[in-house]
Parts: structure tokens; sequence; C-alpha cells
């Protein structure tokens, strides 16, 4: 048996297993076709999954019709987060629906990386945006929501690598980017990134063999992600949110301002709806989120623990995450269990996950990074769906003023950070309140439409091609 094909029983811990688990899990689930999400489905075969132990204890499925002040649908980072803000800030119990598992979809599937960002635009783009004044308060806004991650992750024992972000250039062209960003970050917003070269990010950080120099930022946590989503499950219950497994809501009608939720087991009807699915949300649950959201899959794998001499030569000094500077970004880091995780874009369509050409192109890129482990045994693999906004940025809004439907959504891959803030404005925006951050462009406009949604899949098949040859060619 070679490093390869070595076998996963050899190599990992047992993977999380529940007794509500009706359906197993379905590789090839598509937002923008499928029909329905599931129902008690297993989760993916994550690294996050089996190693976050059991799953705390949830209020199972719906078993009769209820009514209740507030349904959250979705039960990823930004669901629990604003059960727990509901519960803690404003003594509003919330009930979440999640049709499958606790995080089942985009959190308990990402890479980890809480960074002080969110949505896919740089500072300077916001500058070139919205102008000096906005991106300002923008910013504030987004590094106020960093913090409400930071206190988070403090209370839960979630693997935290408190360590801060490297922003690789992986071609000197980019090298020129980053100086710019990093100057720009430093003088107009106060930050304090530093630029290194090549040699110092050998000798500081890693021996990353493509990278021809960085950018850190000493703000980044990596998290164990469903560890810190069963942190905030246990207290988003402990608070008094209820949190209801197995229970997709297959059909909403809305009448008399009271919204009918129907789920296997009965009727949730709900005063207000906060809808936090992320990029899991299929097209027919309510007509307010139809072509919002362009669901991006990306591929992540996990590889056995590294051996003293392959980390020698990797040379992990830094235990900082990394992305690098192409627009199909490879993101990795060294876990704590010295395991290599590293992950980047998939296939266009979800009948095309298992491709594995897929897998193939984080093999190459981990390769190019860190030679030594060219051919080391991957001992996790899987993919899971973004929700990027069509916009590149997130919003959390109440898209019809006539209507107590609320969401949080768009965060385009860095979401793990954000989502805890997110979900704390969508408690705030549930019960009432008004916050001065509400005039940002995140929260004062509901997710862009596509005038071309029918062909947004071949344009994402077509800008893959391009960015491919921009990335390493031109």
């Amino acid at each position: 048996m070679n490093s390869r094909t070595e076998s996963m029983l050899d190599l990992t811990p047992r993977p999380i297993t529940t007794p509500s688990s009706q359906e197993p899990y379905n590789p090839c689930f598509d937002p923008l076709v499928s029909k329905r999400v599931g129902h008690a489905m297993a989760y993916a075969p994550t690294y996050w999954a089996a190693t976050a132990g059991d799953p705390p204890p949830d209020d199972g499925p719906i078993q009769s019709d209820t009514d209740v002040d507030v349904a959250i649908i979705g039960s990823g980072f930004t669901g629990l987060a604003a059960a727990l803000f509901l519960a803690r800030e404003h003594g509003i119990r919330a009930v979440v629906l999640e049709a499958n598992q606790v995080a089942w979809g985009c959190t308990s599937r990402n890479g980890g990386q809480g960074q002080n960002a969110s949505g896919r635009l740089y500072r300077s783009q916001w500058v070139r945006r919205w102008g000096l004044d906005t991106a300002r308060r923008l910013d504030a806004e987004i590094r106020e929501g960093f913090e409400t991650f930071r206190a988070l992750v403090n209370e839960i024992d979630c693997d935290a690598q408190d360590f801060g972000h490297l922003f690789v250039a992986h071609r000197e062209k980019t090298l020129h980017f980053l100086r710019r960003e990093s100057r720009l970050k430093n003088e107009l917003f106060g930050y304090q990134t530093r630029m290194i070269d090549r040699a110092q990010l050998h000798s500081e950080f890693c021996s990353e063999q493509e990278a021809h120099g960085a950018m850190y930022e000493p703000e980044g946590i990596g998290v164990h992600p469903l560890k810190l989503a069963f942190g905030y499950q246990r207290q988003a219950r402990a608070s008094g949110a209820k949190v209801h497994t197995a229970s997709p809501v297959t059909e909403w009608k809305t009448r008399g301002g009271l919204h009918l939720l129907k789920t296997p087991g009965g009727i949730v009807r709900a005063k207000s709806v906060g809808i936090a699915t992320g990029g899991y949300g299929i097209q027919g649950l309510t007509p307010l989120l139809r072509n919002r959201v362009m669901p991006i899959l990306s591929n992540s794998m996990v590889t056995r623990p590294l051996t003293e001499d392959e980390l020698s030569e990797v040379g992990m000094r830094h235990r900082a995450f990394l992305t690098d500077s192409r627009t199909l970004r490879f993101y990795y880091r060294l876990l704590p269990d010295n395991r290599f995780q590293i992950g980047s874009r998939s296939a266009v369509h979800g009948v095309d996950a298992q491709a594995p050409e897929h897998l193939d192109l984080l093999r190459l890129g981990l390769a190019r990074k860190f030679p030594v482990l060219k051919d080391i045994a991957v001992a996790y693999s899987w993919w899971g769906w973004v929700d990027v906004s069509h916009d590149m940025m997130p919003r959390v809004v109440q898209p019809d003023p006539h209507q107590r439907i609320f969401y949080a959504l768009g965060y385009g891959g860095n979401g793990v950070s954000f989502s805890a803030h997110a979900g704390r404005r969508l408690a705030q925006k549930i019960a009432g309140q008004h916050h001065p951050a509400f005039d940002l462009p995140i929260y004062n406009s509901p997710l862009p439409n596509h005038l071309f949604a029918a062909f947004r899949r071949l344009g994402q098949a077509c800008l893959y091609r391009w960015y491919a040859l921009r990335d390493e060619i031109l």
C-alpha cells in the first residue's frame, strides 16, 4: 500500500455518528439545482467532523405545530450566533431549524481561517467603491466584528491558533500589489501589517517555496470550526434558544404577517424569520433570495500527521495561517496535530464535485509550496459550497420593510470570523434595535440580483479558465 492510497482507518479518529442520521451524505448536492437540502443527512467526511467529538445535545426534530417569536433557518456559525445573541442581549428565545445536523453546511467544511475581513473585496477596493470616509467606517465595523469573534473563541475550546495571517505573493507581480495594500492599510486605516521578503518568510515563518514574499497581518485566528460551532450551540441552548435538527423547511407561506414554516414534523408559526443558510439555501426557499447568492464549490484536504523530518523541511517556525495571491487562491496551514490542511477552488457543478482532478489540484498546490509533501498521504478530502454575493460583499438586512424576514449571507469565503458579528447584528435587527452602523452598505441594501442568472455557471467556467491563465502565466 503506497502513501497515496494508505487506509484512512489507520490514520484518523472515528468520525461523528449520530442516531438521528436518516440519509447518507450526498456528495453531489447542488443548491442551484437540488430541490431539497436533505433530511438528517450525515456530515460530509471532513477532518473537522472526525475530530470534533460527539455533538452536544440538541432539541431533536420538530414534532408538532409550534408557535415561536423568532425562527432561524440554518444552524451554522451565523444562525447559532444569532440565536445566542438574541437570548443573551435581547431576552428573545429563538428556535433554530436545521435540515440535517448542527453546522452541517459551510461551518463544518471551511478551512477554519478567521481573518479580519468579510466578503471578497480588499480595503483599497472599498475606498474606490464608496470613498475613504465610508471605507473607514466599514473597516471599523469589520474590526469590531473580529473582536466579537475573538471574544467567543476565547470562551470555547476550539484549538485556537491566534498567530495572524500571511498573505503570500505567489508571483513577483503580485508582490507589488501586496506592498500597495499593506501601505494603504497602515497609512489610511491604522494597521500594523508588514512586508517580508522571501528570506524573512523562510527564516521567521515557513519554507514556502513558491513565495516571493508576503504581507503579515497580526489579526488572524485559526480555529477548529466544528468545535467552535458546538460551543456556540451549547451557549445558545444554555441561554434559552432551541436547536432543532432534522427539521428542513419544506414549504413557506405567510398569512397575516405570520410565517408558516412547514417541516416534516409540524408547522412552525413564526412572527419573525432569520435566514442563515450560507451557500446551502436552495432556490425555492423564498423569492427574496432567488438568484441573490452564487454558490461556489471549494475543495479541501488534510494530510496524515507530518514526520519530524517533514516538519523540519516545511520549516513551520510560526503557526500563522496562509493564503496566496491567486484569484483562485489556496488557503493552507499546519494544524495543531501537525497535519497539513490546504484548500482552493473545486468543480463548477455539484455533479462533478467528486472528479479526481479537483483533489489533484490541491496535491499539486501543496507540492509547489512544500516539495517534501509531494506524495504525502491524504487522510481527508471534502468540498463545500461558499456563499458569494454578486457584488462580492455580504449583507445583513431586512430586504422588505413590510415583511419580518431578515438574512445574513454572502461572506464570499471570509465568514469564519465575521459570521459571529453578523449573527449579532442580525439579532439586533430582528429585535428591532437600531445601530449607527446600519447605514453602511452591508446593512442598508439587499443582496443584488443577477440579470443573467441562467448563464452564471457558464460564466463561472469561463472565468475559471481566465483566472488560471492570469494567475499562472500572464
